[in-house]
């Protein structure tokens, strides 16, 4: 599993007109899952995700949690993040699982954040055409794969 997070001081999902998603300080994650990909990943991702310090402390270092701000978390899932650009112009994207197997996996990552303590996790929509919103605060933008998770 691969995310890209993002520190945000807000963050919103539209789905049809429709606000889905809308916090305030926290993350947004968009959620790629690859063929091969378990719940042992989803596991090992959200734990580390919910205690990464990379929010500022009263010295202005990365110091603090999400639990430490009350922060909240968007988790957009996002299939092109396994997309294949080395040959030819249009990606391909037969790295990335199929939905049968892709979306158990993004519920179950989504679940286990709450168990890590995420109190506010907020979704899009499983392969809906979702239009996000954020402002990045920092910036602040990680990469993390669970396959290079202790």
């Amino acid at each position: 599993m691969r995310v890209v997070l993002q520190r945000v001081s807000f963050c919103s999902v539209v789905i049809e007109d429709s606000k889905t998603a809308d916090i305030k300080d926290g993350f947004l994650l968009l959620l790629g899952v690859k063929n091969g990909d378990t719940e042992s990943d989803a596991v090992k991702l959200a734990k580390k995700i919910s205690g990464l310090r990379i929010f500022t402390d009263e010295n202005d270092k990365m110091n603090l949690s999400l639990a430490d701000v009350g922060g909240s978390v968007v988790v957009v899932s996002n299939f092109t993040l396994y997309a294949d650009c080395s040959h030819g112009r249009r990606p391909s994207f037969i790295n990335a699982a199929r939905p049968e197997i892709s979306n158990p996996l993004y519920e179950f990552f989504c679940e286990q954040l709450k168990l890590n303590g995420v109190e506010d996790v907020q979704t899009g929509e499983f392969g809906a055409d979702m239009k996000v919103s954020l402002c990045n605060d920092g910036p602040v933008t990680l990469v993390i794969d669970s396959e290079e998770l202790a």
